[in-house]
């Protein structure tokens, strides 16, 4: 059995290796559990807004991003059927990179890993926390290592590590570790035709002008494309259950990603325009069903943070940004256990105290993103707001500044309380 962890994170993405950094700066013993091996792309966002650059020159890969990313995104779009409406992006205020750029998922969460692991971080990879039991200040977590599609040939063993606190995130479409005693909120929620399944390809040599970050509107799914590092192109797009069987059937045969491209390019002449001469590299990702909403506490002791805590759905392009900022807030509060004695009590009081917090900052995302998402799956909704925007572009911008576009990342240092 391994010695005794401060905190054991599960999951290495953004949420998770920035959680890592930022205790392992406070001088917290942390371990990270990550199941897959790295680099590997994502169905994830690829866009950085601009007020999360501070706060990753904090995490120490600030530089790194801005010699990788991709150009700076002055411009938004709007892009359904025939009809393509760009305007200005709304810039942040003085004192901050003004645009937000995008950066490969495959370098950007292999920056913040290695990083994590530069400071001390204990990374195991890749491995996976089956079970969680014990208490607050005493868990036990099993870990298996191997067994990845890329590590098929490592031998399989279980390891126990111990953790004073465990911080959860994980994937909202994967399965999470098996916590005892969290009663039924981890049972399969039933299938829905609402159910949304994101897909995701990245493309070379794509006409989409670097810089632009249009949304695109369908029928029953929105997505986004964005040219990021090195000139790809990254290309996503959510469908509803429903809508995803329809187009299946239409291309019979075809695998799900390249009856998801057919239909993209025959619904939208902007992508088509931009991907007319695009490469694919590689196959299309997928994952699903998304479950936007709110996941905050498992039980006593265990910290969501990420998708784990709550997800949006990704047509403003916030889930990054809520990824880091949700970290960021929750080590602000767990840095007062200064001497690190972690008692139910005073665990209990920092989990209430996140949870305010974080739906103080998330919670109105939350509720633009379901409503900017409901009018461009719809067509009597999203064509007249297309009308509008070709009459009035200036109210792109605004929507975009409404889904926290030029908004600084929240103030995390929200308490100023005695040390617990």
């Amino acid at each position: 059995m391994s010695g005794t962890n401060d905190a054991l994170v599960i999951g290495a993405g953004p949420a998770g290796a920035s959680a890592a950094i930022l205790l392992a700066h406070a001088g917290w013993q942390v371990s990270v559990v990550e199941q897959h091996a790295y680099p590997r792309q994502k169905v994830c966002g690829e866009c950085i807004a601009a007020g999360n650059l501070p706060l990753l020159d904090e995490l120490g890969v600030g530089q790194a991003f801005r010699r990788l990313a991709g150009a700076e995104l002055k411009h938004a779009g709007w892009m359904r059927g025939d009809t393509t409406v760009i305007a200005d992006m709304p810039a942040c205020p003085p004192g901050s990179a003004p645009y937000g750029r995008a950066l490969g998922r495959d370098v950007f969460d292999a920056l913040l890993l290695e990083r994590a692991r530069a400071l001390g971080v204990r990374i195991l990879q890749p491995a996976r926390v089956c079970k969680v039991s014990g208490t607050p200040g005493k868990f036990r977590c099993e870990v298996r290592h191997g067994g990845s599609a890329r590590a098929a040939a490592l031998p399989e063993r279980v390891e126990t590590l111990c953790a004073s606190i465990i911080i959860d995130a994980h994937g909202s479409w994967e399965s999470g570790p098996e916590f005892e005693a969290a009663g039924d909120a981890a049972k399969r929620l039933p299938q829905r035709a609402s159910d949304l399944f994101a897909f995701k390809a990245t493309f070379s040599g794509s006409t989409l002008v670097p810089g632009l970050l249009p949304v695109v509107a369908v029928n029953g799914g929105y997505g986004g494309l964005v040219v990021a590092n090195a000139g790809r192109t990254a290309v996503a797009l959510c469908l509803r259950r429903d809508v995803l069987r329809a187009v299946r059937a239409r291309s019979r045969g075809a695998a799900a990603g390249l009856a998801v491209e057919t239909h993209l390019r025959q619904s939208c002449r902007g992508v088509r325009e931009a991907l007319r001469d695009a490469e694919r590299e590689g196959s299309w990702l997928t994952v699903g069903p998304l479950r936007p909403g709110i996941r905050l506490a498992p039980m006593p002791g265990v910290f969501r943070v990420g998708n784990a805590a709550g997800e949006t759905h990704p047509l403003i392009g916030e889930g990054i940004s809520m990824a880091l900022q949700s970290s960021k807030l929750l080590v602000d509060i767990l840095r007062r256990h200064v001497d690190r004695a972690f008692d139910a009590r005073a665990l209990e009081v920092s989990q209430q105290a996140y949870a305010g917090a974080w739906r103080a900052a998330f919670l109105p995302r939350l509720r633009l993103a379901a409503l900017y998402s409901h009018v461009a799956m719809r067509a009597p909704l999203a064509a007249p707001v297309g009308k509008a925007l070709r009459q009035w572009p200036p109210l792109l911008t605004t929507a975009a500044r409404f889904a926290g576009k030029a908004q600084p990342a929240v103030n995390a240092q929200i308490l100023r309380e005695e040390p617990i």
